[in-house]
């Protein structure tokens, strides 16, 4: 087994990202891809992301050239056979990881740790598909991984507390910061993102405030905040006894819907989904969609360099 060798598998945006952020790191990494288009498509991702990052100062040019060097591009699973990591990064569909990982887990080595990048999917259920299923785990990354530090860590029922503190090493050694988590629905992030939607779904269908007003509440305070303290770190600042009187009063009013939401269900049915679709809560019509992701990329990379790559 190659200690220096890690696959991503899966040449999308996730995958092409995650290249950079091994090869950054020092390992030499595959992306490992079906599909011709695929490999292209993240080649032409990757050299995008690449020029973004020496533009903005993040890394110099030598640092981007060494990287994508480190870099190379596979249809061949011979490329699993000898590496030291797998980090699956295909569609998010319970049949095509299990399948994926019925076949791959034969070829790495047993040593091999394994990795699935889910948003959401069980880990205990892939890993009935896996030889070895111990050393088999998610790694749930938020788009895009190269400019976001976090990484959640999922132990899947019979992930070995051994392998779990592999990844974290090796995910800190990557310049990230690890998370570990049980395999729950949502893991950690998503829940608390979706039940912060709920929530502000629920003060926008009262009347109480506009998309934008809750939006700039987020941005302007509660998201600096959480940046900074995290909301353990907050209630500690503010007060435990201040918190618990909150709560006394406060929790019987939170919304606590079980089922999907209508709002955003009559959205999908209108098509109205986003930037993607050019309407969402915000106009992105014609030439708004490309500014909206540039403005979005820009301030990720300030916040990126004052959490993260200036850290170095």
């Amino acid at each position: 087994m190659n200690n220096n060798k890690v696959v991503m598998a899966g040449t999308g945006i996730m995958g092409a990202s995650l290249c950079q952020v091994y090869a950054l790191a020092g390992y030499e990494t595959w992306g490992y891809d079906a599909f011709e288009a695929g490999i292209e498509n993240g080649k032409h991702l990757i050299a995008l992301n690449q020029e973004t990052m020496v533009k903005e100062g993040l890394i110099t040019q030598a640092e981007s050239d060494a990287a994508v060097a480190r870099i190379h591009f596979t249809q061949d699973k011979e490329v699993f056979r000898d590496c030291c990591l797998v980090v699956e990064s295909t569609v998010e569909r319970m049949d095509i990881k299990q399948g994926f990982f019925r076949e791959i887990s034969e070829i790495a080595p047993k040593e091999a740790l394994l990795c699935t990048n889910t948003s959401g999917l069980h880990i205990t259920e892939i890993a009935e598909a896996c030889k070895y299923p111990e050393r088999f785990m998610g790694q749930h990354w938020l788009n895009p991984p190269h400019l976001l530090p976090l990484c959640e860590i999922i132990a899947g029922a019979k992930t070995s507390p051994e392998n779990v503190q592999k990844m974290r090493e090796l995910v800190k050694g990557l310049g990230k910061q690890p998370v570990v988590v049980g395999d729950i629905n949502g893991f950690i992030i998503n829940r608390i993102q979706f039940a912060v939607l709920r929530e502000a779904l629920h003060i926008v269908a009262m009347g109480a405030a506009t998309y934008e007003d809750v939006d700039t509440v987020l941005k302007a305070g509660m998201g600096l905040r959480y940046a900074v303290l995290g909301p353990f770190g907050i209630a500690d600042h503010g007060g435990i006894h201040t918190f618990d009187h909150i709560t006394s009063y406060l929790n019987a009013d939170l919304a606590d819907e079980k089922e999907e939401s209508p709002v955003l269900k009559k959205m999908v049915e209108e098509g109205k989904l986003g930037v993607k679709s050019g309407q969402g809560f915000y106009d992105y019509s014609g030439d708004k969609a490309d500014q909206a992701i540039q403005d979005r990329d820009r301030m990720y990379i300030e916040l990126a360099k004052v959490l993260y790559f200036n850290k170095k």
